[in-house]
C-alpha cells in the first residue's frame, strides 16, 4: 500500500501586527491537514487593497515563521488566491476564517477557490482585529487598558473624552460598522488555554528559565529576545509570565496568566526556576518602590539578555502616529467595505433559505 500523501493546507494574509486572532486562525488551519503553507502578501499589494501596512514584509514574514503551527512561508503571495497558486505549492485547498476578505474593487479574494471546491472555512476569532489595534494606537493613550465600566462611571473630563474616542473606533453606535473590526472582549477559557499550550513538562536536566513581561503588540524584538533566551542552554524549558493590563498600565514596561510584577521566593520555588531573564526594557520599581527582581538577583539567578533588535512597541506606535491620516482613512474605508460585504452575504443567505 502506497504511503499516505500529506494534506497540505494553504493560508494567506497580510499578517500585519500579528495578534491571537492570527495565531488561532493558523492553529485551526493546521488542524485541517498535515502541513500548513502560509503566503504573506507584499507591502504593495496590501497598500493597494487595504491601506498601508504597519510592519514591513521582512518583519511580517519573520513573525509568521515564529508561529509553531506554520511549516512553510511563501513571500509575496498574490492577494487573490487562485488554483494556480495552490497547485504551484502543492496545496490541496485554501483555508480562511468565516469573515469576508475583498479586493480594492470589491470582489471576494477567495471566490475562485470557492467555485472550484478547494476552500475550507473555520471560525474567525472574536475579540480583536488589526483595524482595532491600529485604532487603539491612534488614540496613543494608556487609559484604554482600563475596564470600560470604570471609564463609563468616571466623571473626569479626561476619562470621558477617552471613552468617546474609544467608542469612535469600536463603532458602538452601529454607523458604518463591521462585525469583524469592532472592539469587544476576548475571554480566555480553560479549553482555549489548552488549545494554545504544549502538553510538555520539564525533562530531567532541563534548565528552567523564567521571563516575564507584557509582550504588548508582539513584534520582531520580542521574537528575537525569546530566540536568544532559547539558545542560552542546550536543554531549556522556558516559562513566560504575562502581566495583567493593570500591571502593564502601572509600570509601562514591558504562560503564567496574570503574572506578578515582583518575582518573589514563592514563585522561584514553585516553578523551580534556575534563571530569570530580562530584556533591555527599563525596570520600574514595584508598588512598594522596590526592585521587582531583588529575589532572583540575591539568589544569583538573574541575567540581562539583549535581543539585538532595535524594534520596540514605541516604534510601532510612532509608525502609526506619523501616518495618522492614512491609517484613519484605512480604518474607515475598511469598515465601510466590510459592512457592505457583510450585508450582501446576509442577503444572499436569506434568499437561499427562502
Amino acid at each position: 500500500m502506497a504511503d499516505r500523501k500529506d494534506v497540505r493546507v494553504w493560508v494567506d494574509g497580510c499578517f500585519d501586527m500579528v495578534h491571537f486572532g492570527h495565531a488561532n486562525a493558523l492553529r485551526q488551519a493546521r488542524a485541517l491537514g498535515d502541513k500548513l503553507v502560509v503566503g504573506v502578501h507584499s507591502d504593495e499589494e496590501i497598500s493597494l487593497h487595504k491601506g498601508p501596512p504597519v510592519f514591513t514584509m521582512e518583519e511580517r514574514v519573520k513573525i509568521v515563521k515564529g508561529i509553531k503551527w506554520v511549516d512553510e512561508v511563501i513571500e509575496n503571495a498574490p492577494y487573490v488566491t487562485t488554483i494556480e497558486t495552490l497547485d504551484k505549492y502543492n496545496c490541496d485547498f485554501c483555508a480562511h476564517g468565516d469573515d469576508i476578505t475583498m479586493t480594492a474593487d470589491g470582489n471576494d479574494t477567495y471566490q475562485i477557490v470557492k467555485d472550484n471546491g478547494r476552500y475550507r472555512e473555520f471560525r474567525r476569532t472574536n475579540g480583536v482585529s488589526t483595524t482595532d489595534l491600529v485604532g487603539r494606537m491612534l488614540l496613543a493613550t494608556r487609559s484604554h487598558f482600563r475596564a470600560s465600566r470604570d471609564l463609563r462611571s468616571s466623571t473626569s473630563e479626561e476619562d470621558q473624552t477617552q471613552r468617546t474616542r474609544v467608542d469612535s473606533f469600536s463603532r458602538q453606535d452601529n454607523t458604518e460598522s463591521s462585525p469583524w473590526t469592532g472592539v469587544n472582549q476576548f475571554l480566555q477559557t480553560n479549553n482555549k488555554i489548552v488549545q494554545f499550550s504544549s502538553p510538555k513538562d520539564p525533562s530531567p536536566g532541563d534548565k528552567i528559565v523564567y521571563v516575564t513581561g507584557a509582550f504588548d503588540l508582539f513584534h520582531t524584538g520580542h521574537l528575537d529576545f525569546l530566540q536568544k533566551v532559547h539558545g542560552m542552554y542546550e536543554n531549556i524549558y522556558i516559562i513566560v509570565g504575562l502581566h495583567t493590563d493593570q500591571e502593564v498600565n502601572r509600570y509601562v514596561s514591558e504562560v503564567v496568566i496574570g503574572a506578578p510584577y515582583t518575582i518573589d521566593k514563592n514563585l522561584m520555588e514553585h516553578f523551580n526556576v534556575d534563571m530569570v531573564i530580562h530584556g533591555s526594557t527599563e525596570v520600574f520599581p514595584n508598588e512598594l518602590g522596590e526592585d521587582p527582581y531583588t529575589v532572583p538577583k540575591e539568589l544569583k539567578k538573574f541575567e540581562i539578555k539583549l535581543s539585538g533588535s532595535d524594534m520596540n512597541t514605541d516604534d510601532i506606535i510612532s509608525r502609526i502616529i506619523a501616518n495618522r491620516q492614512r491609517f484613519q482613512d484605512r480604518n474607515k474605508a475598511k469598515e465601510i467595505k466590510e459592512k457592505a460585504a457583510y450585508e450582501a452575504e446576509m442577503k444572499r443567505r436569506a434568499e437561499q433559505n427562502k
